[in-house]
């Protein structure tokens, strides 16, 4: 028998499908990713030299960019385990994330031999997907995790290059420098360690499990066109990360070339 729904009810999507306003949210992150990225092709390429590594006006925008694919990829989690998402396909866009990454690795290798990416975004996330799995039910501890998670590399620099400065070689080797407590920042051309960014995921995931809990509606407003737009690059977001860069790179040492 079915029930007929209140017309007070409010009308939930089902279990399968996807939330347009989180999905924009991540495509908005791959736009800004885009003009990022491009803007360092150009200093890469010397068409317009910017110092990427110094420039407070470019590492915060790098932080933003960083923190809102995070805490966008904790609201994922979140929502996949509202919905039921079981360990197999879990681990199969796992797989995907982890494999990516390696290519990742491959290709900056060939790019930037001395400064290769060897624990980038990609390699972080997929590190911290799986803490964040396995931490799930911690439910508003997660909050207070992700707070810490963010105090300790402060504290841990703070400790490295002080009383406890005979450690420093050790964390701030390429074995251990992957956690983040480190005393000075290894040179590479992306880094991304699980601390202090797993608090942004952990973050992100508590927001999603109170949105789902009190506010599924702030997940399903209705979109304009443009942000229609953003969701559905935001859906293709790991695709579109893997070819934007060869894309634009190919492109600008084309232009490069044909200049002479």
């Amino acid at each position: 028998m079915i029930r007929a729904m209140s017309p007070s009810a409010p009308v939930l999507k089902p279990v399968s499908a996807r939330f347009d306003a989180v999905d924009a949210l991540r495509g908005l992150a791959m736009v800004w990713m885009t003009v990022f990225h491009f803007c360092f092709d150009l200093s890469h390429l010397g068409l317009w030299p910017q110092d990427f590594r110094a420039d407070p006006f470019w590492t915060w925008q790098r932080t933003g960019i960083v923190s809102l694919f995070l805490f966008c990829a904790g609201l994922g989690q979140a929502i996949a385990l509202h919905q039921g998402q079981g360990w197999p396909r879990f681990w199969r866009r796992w797989g995907q994330v982890a494999a990516c990454a390696l290519l990742v690795t491959a290709g900056s290798a060939v790019m930037f031999p001395r400064s290769f990416i060897y624990f980038g975004v990609l390699h972080g996330m997929a590190a911290m997907l799986v803490i964040a799995r396995c931490t799930a039910g911690w439910g508003r501890w997660l909050w207070l995790a992700g707070l810490v998670a963010v105090a300790l590399p402060p504290l841990a620099q703070h400790l490295l290059s002080g009383a406890w400065a005979e450690l420093a070689p050790w964390f701030n080797s390429r074995a251990l420098n992957w956690l983040g407590l480190v005393s000075r920042k290894p040179f590479t051309e992306d880094y991304v360690p699980v601390l202090p960014w797993l608090g942004v995921l952990w973050w992100g995931l508590a927001s999603g499990q109170w949105l789902l809990a009190r506010h599924t509606s702030w997940l399903q407003w209705r979109l304009p066109t443009a942000g229609r737009l953003l969701a559905g690059l935001g859906r293709w977001s790991l695709s579109y990360y893997m070819l934007h860069q060869p894309v634009m790179i190919g492109l600008l040492s084309t232009f490069v070339w044909l200049r002479g």
